[in-house]
């Protein structure tokens, strides 16, 4: 059928407001064309991230309310530990209020200056945060993942040759950790095998490298591996989840995803000695071992949400209003990354806006226009996140592929906001000659895209 029903009924509704397009152009400039620095309530449809934007259920609201806000030994830290170790199958198990933190305590405790993570495709926190130790973040992703047009059905696989290029290149004593991100944001939101899973762990036993994931997505991953992969059709997610993560020795998680929570996340892994060394640190910064920054309720929230997004109609679902977004895209001549991958639709903006070169920022182009014209906010993933500026000319240096990221947050918005998403880029796609690129006023050192200001190119 062409329109995904939802495997829900709505409970409890939030009005969005809305906002005329001449009050929108004010506002953007006033942010300095940083879709990041606008007020959430001047958005209608907000496509910025799926991280912490979820709507969570009845029961995990009902969780709520038993929480316990013990300083240590919170019951709720124990379901949670349990709910961890039971799909994940690390034993050691530590609370953190988000994912980036999960990534600073790992990166901290084992990458020093000089070392080189290598990884399918680095997020920019993930990145930021590596090269925040003076390390060097390396992208090892198939070529296919490169090429928009290319119909593959794991374009997150990681790169055997080019992973092993790296560790023969650098040298086993500068790798501290393989880092594999499911599904691999960066690239499409698209799905790693579970036979690539299997190659990489197989190179990092060769060389005694610990393997470790980045699982935000991992339920979503999952379910493509039992759509996609022989052998898997007649498996459960949570089977496919706990071999998965047999073949490594730890993830980072950012329950803010396949969580379905606003807030939290985790990092778990089997090194007892390692895991105290991460212990010790969240101690100083975030808190005890048992909270981790996060209130019981939270923890409590996170375990239910791990179970939930389990469910083969919820993610039937998920991934299937995903496709719609794309596929109505797809039927307009728009240029996106294909196949679809899980948690977000990205257009390719260099192709959407050929006219545009990279240092102008296609991507940042399109999405001004899109919240502009339509109240939509989505996200460049592109040289505004990515670029570097070359020494010699000043210019951005870009990377492969100029994105824009339509995220759709879980169990928010219905078909009928992505009919209207699709029009709005429709409309823009028609007229997309008339737009014009930008250049930056201010940038921070790093992770610039998050508050540097623009203004259009004259």
């Amino acid at each position: 059928m062409k329109f995904p029903a939802e495997p829900f009924r709505i409970k409890v509704v939030e009005p969005i407001k809305s906002t005329t397009v001449t009050e929108r152009k004010a506002l953007i400039k006033k942010a300095g064309y940083n879709i990041f620095m606008l007020p959430a309530d001047s958005i209608f449809i907000d496509l910025l991230t799926d991280s912490g934007t979820s709507a969570m259920s009845d029961n995990q609201w009902a969780g709520m309310m038993l929480g316990d806000e013990s300083y240590a030994g919170s019951k709720n830290y124990y379901h949670f530990e349990e709910t961890v170790r039971d799909i994940f199958g690390f034993q050691n198990v530590i609370p953190t209020h988000q994912g980036r933190v999960a990534e600073n305590l790992l990166f901290s405790t084992i990458v020093k200056e000089g070392d080189v993570v290598p990884n399918n495709i680095h997020f920019d926190t993930t990145r930021a945060n590596i090269e925040h130790q003076k390390a060097q973040a390396v992208n090892c992703v198939i070529d296919e993942a490169l090429n928009p047009e290319t119909l593959h059905p794991f374009k997150g696989n990681m790169d055997i040759g080019k992973l092993e290029a790296v560790i023969q290149k650098y040298g086993v004593q500068r790798i501290p950790l393989i880092l594999l991100t499911i599904t691999n944001n960066s690239g499409g939101g698209q799905p790693v095998s579970m036979a690539n899973v299997k190659a990489v762990s197989a190179v990092a036993k060769k060389y005694n490298i610990p393997l470790f994931f980045d699982s935000c997505r991992f339920a979503e991953n999952c379910y493509f591996i039992k759509e996609r992969e022989e052998g898997y059709k007649n498996k459960s997610i949570i089977e496919i989840a706990r071999e998965l993560f047999s073949y490594g020795d730890g993830t980072t998680m950012s329950a803010k995803k396949d969580g379905l929570v606003n807030m939290g996340g985790f990092l778990a892994m089997n090194n007892d000695s390692l895991a105290q060394q991460i212990t010790n640190m969240l101690i100083l910064i975030e808190g005890f071992r048992t909270y981790g920054g996060l209130a019981g309720r939270d923890l409590e929230a996170i375990a239910r949400g791990l179970k939930e997004v389990l469910d083969e109609d919820y993610l039937r679902f998920r991934i299937q209003q995903t496709d719609f977004l794309g596929q109505m895209l797809i039927e307009q001549g728009i240029p996106i990354i294909k196949p679809v991958g899980g948690h977000a639709v990205y257009i390719d903006a260099k192709r959407f806006l050929p006219h545009i070169p990279p240092h102008e920022f296609p991507g940042v182009a399109l999405i001004v226009e899109l919240y502009t014209r339509a109240g939509i906010r989505g996200v460049e993933i592109g040289s505004l996140m990515f670029g570097r500026n070359d020494p010699e000319t000043g210019k951005t240096i870009a990377p492969e592929l100029e994105l824009v990221r339509l995220a759709i947050p879980r169990r928010v918005y219905t078909s009928m906001h992505m009919q209207y998403t699709s029009e709005a880029l429709g409309e823009i796609y028609n007229d997309r000659k008339s737009l014009r690129g930008y250049q930056i006023t201010y940038a921070p050192e790093m992770l610039r895209h998050f508050t540097a200001k623009l203004k259009p190119m004259n």
